[in-house]
């Protein structure tokens, strides 16, 4: 019987620290779940807003349908979408997922967009960082723009694409954009004092209306422990049924920059490199991605380990960076308790 104790005291010893006001953490090999519980005030089915995960949870997947579907290649260009200038037009799909597509990692858009229908443009019509294809920077204009490219091949707005191709088909039913009920809150407006409650905390995804290719999601940690289960089963259903094929889930796992400074998947994250977030043990072939407000995921394909842990650490402020340290330890007390 594997004994997860030291994992919850650090959980538990992260919240007395302050690191974050409440936390959500699932831990599992495959179909099996080893820990599940919360910490602080939070419950079960409390959403948390998952910030960045979105682009795996939501963009991605639909990315992986469309592909099946025969709608989309990873080699298809952004000019083949939108009027796009001459340094632009060869953008593909490909470097989009891979973050190496040479948009900048972020500007606001509210700055140079007038009004969401003008954010493509505005994108577009900013300069690169560098030249497409040269090197990772993580970028989450490039994924709003990649959300717009499926907009326009599937007709619909990313958040019903998510509901249609994502969240109805894995059963991920607390799984939403612009969420209500029980929701953690995030940082505080500075225009009202709030705490942020249901409303996206990334400050694009919120210009847009809640709905955007790189942010918005929130979600519950056993929603996400459903959806990397399918990951850890190759895209099959607990009911026999398919999401995604075998080779799409083994595509998005390849490393697609070796030797540069971050592994790319097709969305993933490859954290395994000097001191990053999956902590000293977890493998180099682990997958994940992390969140701004506080959320994570990594997945061990080689042994089928995986941990959601979930926080609200913006909450009242983005100023505590106290979490990097507990998710790193945390990670390693994982895969420690989950070996013996």
């Amino acid at each position: 019987m594997k004994n997860f104790e030291q994992v919850c005291r650090l959980v538990r010893q992260g919240l007395d620290d302050g690191a974050y006001p409440s936390a959500c953490l699932s831990v599992g090999i495959r179909g099996s779940v080893c820990v599940r519980q919360t910490f602080g005030p939070a419950r079960e089915t409390t959403l948390y807003d998952i910030a960045s995960l979105s682009k795996i949870v939501g963009t991605t997947m639909i990315a992986f349908r469309f592909l099946e579907e025969g709608r989309l290649r990873l080699y298809d260009t952004v000019e083949q979408f939108f009027p796009a200038p001459e340094d632009k037009k060869g953008i593909t799909v490909l470097q989009l997922m891979t973050h190496t597509s040479g948009l900048p990692a972020h500007f606001y858009l509210s700055e140079e967009a007038d009004g969401p229908g003008d954010a493509v443009r505005a994108i577009l019509a900013h300069p690169l960082e560098h030249a497409p294809g040269a090197l990772p920077v993580y970028s989450c204009m490039g994924y709003i723009l990649l959300g717009r490219i499926l907009e326009q091949i599937g007709g619909q707005s990313i958040d019903r694409l998510a509901q249609e191709y994502v969240f109805e088909p894995l059963g991920l039913t607390h799984t939403t954009y612009r969420p209500a009920g029980d929701v953690a809150p995030t940082e505080r407006d500075p225009a009202t004092g709030e705490l942020l409650r249901g409303a996206v905390h990334d400050e694009n995804a919120r210009f847009l209306g809640g709905v955007s290719g790189n942010a918005g999601v929130f979600s519950t940690m056993d929603d996400l422990a459903l959806f990397v289960q399918m990951l850890a089963a190759e895209g099959e259903l607990p009911d026999g049924s398919r999401y995604l094929c075998p080779a799409t889930v083994r595509l998005s796992m390849q490393n697609r920059t070796p030797g540069m400074a971050q592994g790319r998947g097709l969305g993933f994250a490859l954290p395994w490199y000097e001191n990053g977030y999956t902590g000293d043990l977890f493998p180099k072939e682990t997958i994940g991605h992390t969140g701004f407000t506080g959320t994570s995921f990594s997945y061990d394909p080689t042994t089928g380990l995986y941990l959601i842990f979930l926080t609200n650490r913006v909450c009242p402020s983005r100023e505590g960076t106290a979490i990097f340290r507990v998710r790193r330890l945390l990670h390693n007390a994982v895969y420690a308790a989950a070996s013996v």
